[in-house]
């Protein structure tokens, strides 16, 4: 083993992963384990603690460095374990001088308050990965009163256009076909550039001067930060994928002013519906809570609802989980049980939803990106597995879809 990298959590954490791991090779690491961490959920932060035990049972020898969103947030918790013999901040992860073989503190963590830039990186490899990643947008300046993410990530900045075209043409000229965008908050993106571009006129430059790249994703979007050039390419531009994930969280107006949300249940509806008259046949993901504190029934029967409502096709549920340090962490909580009851008949809601969505495509075609041998996820990032023919690895071919199944789709290359 040289240098292996454990990453949790979002996009952004494998993109930093895959940093990290060219800093630690160039500077001729051996038996070297990093893990990024997540904070999002208690349950993300108890995964990486397992996963640094499991290493050091596996690996006594090696040297394990902790780092990511968690350590930023509690550093010396996790410089307290045993089996953990370096903490590294969120800014620090990022500098080949961190990597360097030479003496440093046991615990490396810095003020990401003060962060003031996002540092360009260029990536031409992610290992094991068909779509690859690129960081448009780093932290976040919003305090929603679950999330503890802004005190790991620091205030929200973006990558100049230049860089990211760079690193898109890289990556394209590497063999990625599919590329997406990703940051803590990429709707934010701009307002600290010469200029203030937007989302959107960056999207719009990046496609310009990157005539050979295939296919553009999109990570999490909110839905009332969505610029007139962002909705202008969604409306004219193949290129970018006809899927748009949104960060809901609820479904009901008064839970999600609990949550300091910038928008209500009537925008998500507006968003969407503004998407399918531009866009017909344009799929849906949404992030959704259940359980937040003092949600009553028909409270997080309004979230089920909107989940049709809206024709939202895909979902991520996450049970809430209160994080020391947030306003939601001292509003009155449910019952655990509670908590779970709930968000079991959400992920039921989004699995109907799912089957529906995969119902309709049956007999169309699509765009299928193979991220390995004979599965991957069309253009509507609905999962598809072939049934004949094949598309090699890494590649997009034309499929016809066939059937539908609980998980995803059957289909045959065209």
């Amino acid at each position: 083993m040289s240098v292996r990298v454990l990453n949790f959590g979002c996009r952004l954490n494998t993109w930093e992963g895959e940093v990290m791991r060219g800093h630690a090779q160039e500077a001729g690491l051996a038996d070297t384990i990093i893990v990024n961490t997540c904070a999002v959920t208690a349950e993300a932060e108890r995964q990486a603690r397992q996963a640094v035990r499991k290493a050091r049972r596996e690996n006594p020898s090696a040297t394990i460095v902790v780092t990511g969103c968690a350590a930023q947030i509690r550093p010396d918790a996790w410089g307290a374990m045993a089996e953990v013999d370096r903490v590294v901040g969120n800014q620090e992860k990022l500098e080949a001088a961190t990597w360097i073989g030479v003496a440093h503190p046991r615990v490396a963590v810095s003020d990401i308050m003060q962060a003031r830039e996002a540092a360009a990186h260029l990536v031409t490899e992610f290992a094991g990965r068909a779509r690859a990643f690129v960081q448009v947008q780093q932290g976040c300046d919003h305090r929603c009163t679950f999330c503890i993410i802004p005190y790991g990530r620091g205030p929200s900045r973006s990558v100049a256009i230049g860089e990211v075209v760079a690193q898109a043409r890289a990556l394209t000229e590497a063999g990625y076909q599919e590329l997406v965008l990703t940051g803590v908050d990429i709707t934010a993106y701009g307002p600290d550039l010469p200029g203030a571009p937007t989302l959107g006129q960056m999207i719009r430059r990046l496609l310009a001067l990157v005539p050979e790249l295939k296919r553009l994703r999109l990570s999490s979007l909110d839905p009332v930060e969505i610029d007139d050039d962002l909705w202008r390419l969604i409306a004219e531009e193949p290129r970018l994928m006809p899927h748009l994930h949104l960060s809901v969280q609820a479904g009901d107006d008064m839970i999600l002013k609990r949550m300091k949300r910038r928008h209500l249940r009537a925008d998500v509806l507006a968003v969407t519906r503004r998407a399918r008259d531009l866009r017909p046949g344009i799929a849906f993901g949404a992030d959704l809570i259940a359980g937040f504190p003092t949600e009553t029934e028909a409270m997080a029967a309004n979230t089920r609802a909107l989940v049709e409502e809206a024709g939202l096709d895909f979902l991520h549920v996450f049970p809430f989980s209160a994080r020391e340090g947030t306003p939601a962490a001292r509003m009155p909580q449910l019952d655990g049980r509670l908590i779970s009851e709930r968000a079991a008949r959400l992920r039921e809601a989004g699995e109907a939803a799912s089957r529906r969505f995969y119902e309709g495509r049956v007999g169309a075609e699509a765009e299928l990106l193979v991220e390995r041998e004979g599965e991957g996820h069309t253009e509507h990032f609905a999962p598809a597995r072939l049934v004949s023919g094949s598309v090699a690895p890494g590649r997009v071919g034309r499929v016809r879809i066939t059937a539908a199944g609980a998980r995803g789709l059957l289909a045959e290359a065209a």
